[in-house]
């Protein structure tokens, strides 16, 4: 989710008409078009992604609420972001390409996206009337960010051995469910420490 700007200021509307026939993914922040970082994804990213996706989808299955993943664009005012995850408890389905009212949005953080996710996605998520928790997950250490609007948008961290409770949609998880099949020093020693218990 990276770096590369496009000359001029872009409408919204060309934007998401030029967004349906595009082979790469943007996003379009202050009127100015974004290209994402999209080779760069690693393996522990998506393993990431994959679990907070699957574990919401099972917990969300007769649920109004819906987990959407990382080709669904959300917008913020006149800007469109494309989380790594979030739930939508009340979509659209007038607007079947993007969605403004997630409860709660995850970004699993990277060298690459680090800047953007913890500084103007922060802001302009936090924004959002109906947002209750923005997630922030990193990939190479365990370590599980959490900001909750009823916290004042605090940061809470969570790790190895923690649970979670998603106040949003009622589901409590362990941060290892979070970093299922994860290969980063902190699973390995707390998978060995746990092998020898």
């Amino acid at each position: 989710m990276s770096a590369v700007k496009t000359i001029g200021l872009t409408s919204v509307e060309d934007y998401l008409k030029r967004e349906l026939t595009s082979e790469a993914k943007h996003e379009l922040i202050d009127g100015h078009v974004y290209a994402m970082a999209m080779a760069g994804t690693s393996a522990n990213h998506e393993r990431i992604s994959v679990n907070i996706l699957r574990k919401f989808g099972n917990h969300l299955e007769n649920n109004p609420c819906e987990p959407f993943g990382s080709d669904m664009k959300l917008r913020v005012n006149s800007n469109f972001f494309y989380p790594d995850a979030m739930v939508d408890c009340n979509f659209d389905n007038s607007e079947p390409y993007f969605t403004k009212t997630p409860v709660i949005i995850f970004e699993v953080l990277a060298k690459s996206t680090r800047r953007k996710d913890t500084t103007i996605k922060f802001m302009s998520y936090i924004n959002i009337p109906g947002l209750e928790e923005y997630v922030m997950v990193e990939q190479d250490i365990a370590d599980v960010q959490i900001f909750r609007r009823r916290e004042g948008w605090l940061a809470k961290h969570y790790f190895l051995g923690d649970e979670i409770t998603f106040e949003s949609i009622g589901l409590t998880l362990s941060v290892e469910d979070i970093y299922h099949r994860v290969q980063n020093d902190d699973m390995a020693e707390f998978l060995n420490n746990t092998a020898g218990q």
